[in-house]
């Protein structure tokens, strides 16, 4: 039998995002993180390179902000790029005092304590990190933090369906009053009632077939909260890594930009240099950049991948730095002190989402979105190198500040309707859920890929139609499994990438259009997409 589970504070995901705010809410209110796997498992600890954040001497905020800016292609929010680098310095005390161990400068001579390195966009070092592991140790010390506090509790094989709102129950008022959440292992919808909601579910990369993201980044939160009435925004900035290994055994690894910081070399199977063809920086150009010109490269001359060569660097600095890419690349027989890596752009991060303000605060009252999930304006068309765990950790102080200022005059949340199965099957057609899948994922890559073309985003767009209307059907008739949520969700993810990326009639930042070819400075504003039936909040986001 399905349960009422009643708490103060909701928090969708438990990446950095949503464990650094259960940490910073004070310990007498009651928090529930619903984790869709295992608590650690999500992008946070696949994150190889660091975060950035102002820590040197020579280096300068203003540094930082412009290189943010330039990095965003003109579509950033300056006052927001600022606010969140003058911040960054904080955040990374607060990871200090959690626990986390960046690794530490061996030159006693040095200015200072940590090693810093240098990224694609960055002109200065200024990317803190733990080796070449940093979200591994950043999200093992967050876990073991909050697996200290009494006042939270962690839900995990639990995976959201749908936001509960006032609107959806017929009310007159517009607030989030929780959500509804299946407990994969049990089989059955649970119903998670709070005052206020955190979605930090991170992005929608899995909506591509080729993808560095685990298999959890099916963009839910995005697409519940898009249903449940909220604004999205720059959902055509989906971000390809342009290093990705390439072998058949290897699921999605992906090869740190840190390494081209540290001097690695793209080339050509034929041993060719080729990044200062396209970009003046070189192998340091923002991703983007490196991105389209290794698929300009693979499709001139017909190459399943490139090769990232650092193997003239010293053996031992490369193993010291870059422990974790040297041992797996070790498993499948690529020494990479001695030969270079294979590897492929792979869909990384999502740039756009649910819009916000600085506190986090969404459209729907009650409801926060923190990290990849939310639109901020830090990225504009780009997201820079290590600017997102900096942002999740920001936007997650301001969250929790912001709820804490709020609790007070909270209006108590009244009894919801538990989750309601009388009118649905078993499913009959597992293979209708299967088949989609894979077709959704097929034709994003091809259509909507890193080159696009108005023809291929149309015949994208009739497709994820023709597969919403089967979906929706599928939904209305039969119990909800973990397959068919995600799907769900990542057919509305896929509409929404493909609208905004037919509005953009441009080529700027990650999106490229072979029939825009070039930046038009007249479409310098972010793309917002209005869901049906939207209410502005009677306060200003």
């Amino acid at each position: 039998m399905s349960h009422t589970h009643r708490y103060d504070v909701i928090i969708l995901g438990s990446g950095a995002a949503g464990l650094s705010t259960a940490l910073q809410l004070s310990d007498e209110i009651a928090i529930a993180i619903i984790s869709k796997r295992d608590l650690d498992e999500g992008s946070t600890r696949y994150a190889q390179g660091g975060i950035s954040a102002v820590l040197d001497a020579q280096d300068s905020v203003d540094s930082h902000v412009q290189d943010t800016l330039s990095a965003g292609a003109g579509l950033c929010d300056e006052a927001t790029v600022r606010w969140v680098v003058e911040r960054g310095p904080d955040r990374i005390r607060w990871l200090l005092e959690q626990g986390v161990q960046f690794t530490r400068n061996e030159d006693t001579d040095s200015a200072g304590e940590f090693h810093l390195t240098r990224e694609g966009g960055h002109s200065h070092r200024r990317v803190i990190h733990a080796a070449d592991a940093t979200g591994l140790e950043v999200e093992q010390t967050l876990v073991s933090r909050v697996r200290e506090r009494s006042n939270v509790t962690v839900f995990e094989n639990h995976l959201a369906v749908d936001l509960i709102t006032t609107a959806k129950l017929g009310g007159h008022d517009h607030r989030c009053l929780g959500v509804y959440a299946l407990d994969r292992l049990a089989d059955q919808v649970e119903t998670f009632v709070a005052p206020f909601v955190v979605i930090a579910t991170g992005g929608a990369s899995k909506v591509y077939l080729y993808t560095s993201n685990p298999d959890v980044s099916t963009g839910d939160g995005i697409a519940m909260a898009w249903r449940a009435g909220c604004r999205v925004a720059n959902m055509e900035f989906m971000q390809f890594h342009p290093t990705c290994l390439y072998h058949p055994q290897a699921k999605s690894f992906l090869v740190t930009e840190a390494l081209r910081g540290e001097g690695a070399r793209l080339l050509l199977p034929d041993g060719t240099r080729f990044m200062a063809a396209f970009d003046p920086r070189a192998e340091l150009a923002p991703r983007d950049v490196v991105a389209r010109a290794i698929d300009h490269e693979m499709k001139r001359i017909g190459s399943e991948c490139v090769y990232l060569d650092i193997s003239h660097r010293p053996a031992d600095f490369v193993r010291e730095h870059f422990p974790m890419i040297h041992a797996r690349c070790l498993e499948f027989g690529i020494d990479i002190t001695r030969e270079p890596i294979p590897v492929v752009p792979a869909a990384h991060y999502t740039c756009g989402g649910i819009v916000t303000d600085n506190a986090g605060r969404t459209d729907l009252p009650g409801l926060y979105a923190v990290g990849e999930a939310a639109y901020t304006g830090l990225h504009g068309a780009n997201r820079m190198a290590s600017n997102s765990l900096l942002e999740c950790l920001v936007f997650a102080e301001s969250a929790a500040h912001d709820i804490e200022l709020q609790r007070p005059r909270a209006a108590p949340v009244t009894e919801v309707p538990r989750w309601d199965e009388s009118r649905v099957t078993e499913p009959d057609e597992n293979v209708v859920v299967s088949h989609n899948w894979d077709e959704l994922r097929r034709f994003m890559w091809d259509y909507v890929g890193i080159v696009r073309t108005n023809k291929r985003l149309q015949r994208a767009r009739r497709r994820a139609e023709l597969l919403r209307q089967e979906i929706i059907e599928y939904y209305s008739h039969f119990r909800v499994s973990n397959d068919l949520l995600e799907l769900r969700n990542l057919v509305d993810l896929a509409d929404l990438i493909i609208q905004s990326a037919q509005r953009r009639r441009e080529s700027r930042g990650l999106h490229y259009t072979s029939d825009f070819p070039f930046q038009d400075a007249r479409q310098c504003s972010p793309t917002i997409l209005i869901p049906e039936g939207y209410r502005p909040r009677r306060e200003r986001l």
